[in-house]
């Protein structure tokens, strides 16, 4: 009986192979959600980096709010809601399809224990252009977190805050 090694090609090829499967398991830094497709694609989207988490626990909530600066967090005015469950580790990517180019916001609720109840203290919220928040100014102007979307995939960062003690800030 002889022993056959494989040669450098086969090595190769099984390496590349395996790579490949390495790429795929990366929950953490993929692009989460129904609409990820749209910024695989480099379609018409926002692709949300939200990190800051308190807890791994619970949903995360990506509103998007049109160019009405009147309907910023009025309900039942958003264009577009993404939930999604937390990750294990690392900072989330949600990706959320756009009509169109134009002026947008971004609202990002961290429901920590997943109960979807609105004003819960130990939830963590954040918004596009991270304003600053506090316990007297929960909700900021439109202004301060509008963002410019032109045609394509544009990348929006969201610190989430949450309350401590008397205050509201991010984690770190």
């Amino acid at each position: 009986m002889s022993l056959r090694f494989p040669t450098k090609a086969a090595l190769k090829a099984g390496l590349a192979l395996s790579g490949a499967a390495f790429a795929f398991a990366a929950p953490a830094s993929a692009q989460l959600g129904p609409d990820a497709a749209a910024c695989r694609s480099n379609g018409q989207a926002v692709l949300v980096t939200v990190d800051g988490f308190r807890q791994r626990t619970g949903n995360i909530r990506v509103a998007i709010y049109g160019s009405d600066p009147r309907q910023f967090l009025a309900r039942g005015q958003t264009l577009r809601k993404i939930n999604v469950p937390v990750t294990g580790a690392g900072p989330m990517r949600i990706c959320v399809a756009l009509p169109g180019p134009g002026r947008y916001a971004v609202a990002v609720r961290h429901d920590v224990n997943g109960n979807n109840a609105r004003g819960d203290w130990s939830d963590g919220a954040g918004f596009s252009r991270n304003p600053r928040i506090s316990l007297t100014n929960l909700r900021p102007n439109y202004n301060n977190v509008a963002i410019n979307v032109g045609r394509g995939v544009t990348p929006v960062n969201v610190v989430l805050n949450y309350r401590f003690g008397f205050s509201i800030r991010p984690v770190a």
